[in-house]
């Protein structure tokens, strides 16, 4: 997703969309490196719903490195062409992430 206002400390929000049923999850971290997307992936997704057939990704740099592919490749995961995010999920987090909106 990107960066964001540092909150906590955190300011990266990295996000996984399963493509048919539209599932989000999401985690706010501090850093965005393949290391933390490594760890999202196998105790958010891998652990949680299945290892994917398929990972398309925004082709950022923390997705594209030796890291990712060691992992992809145990796994048997195919890398998938880029997606773009949906627009409409950025908008909503942004605004869950600014400090100055109203509950």
């Amino acid at each position: 997703m990107g960066s964001f206002p540092v909150f906590n400390g955190y300011s990266t929000i990295l996000l996984a969309v399963d493509y048919v049923s539209r599932w989000v999850e999401a985690i706010a971290t501090k850093t965005n490196d393949a290391k933390v997307v490594v760890d999202f992936l196998k105790s958010n997704i891998f652990c949680r719903f299945r290892v994917p057939k398929t990972l398309i990704s925004d082709q950022g740099g923390h997705f594209c490195n030796r890291v990712m592919s060691a992992l992809l490749n145990k796994y048997g995961v195919t890398n998938g062409q880029a997606e773009v995010f949906n627009r409409e999920i950025k908008k909503t987090l942004q605004k869950m992430t600014n400090p100055n909106r109203k509950d």
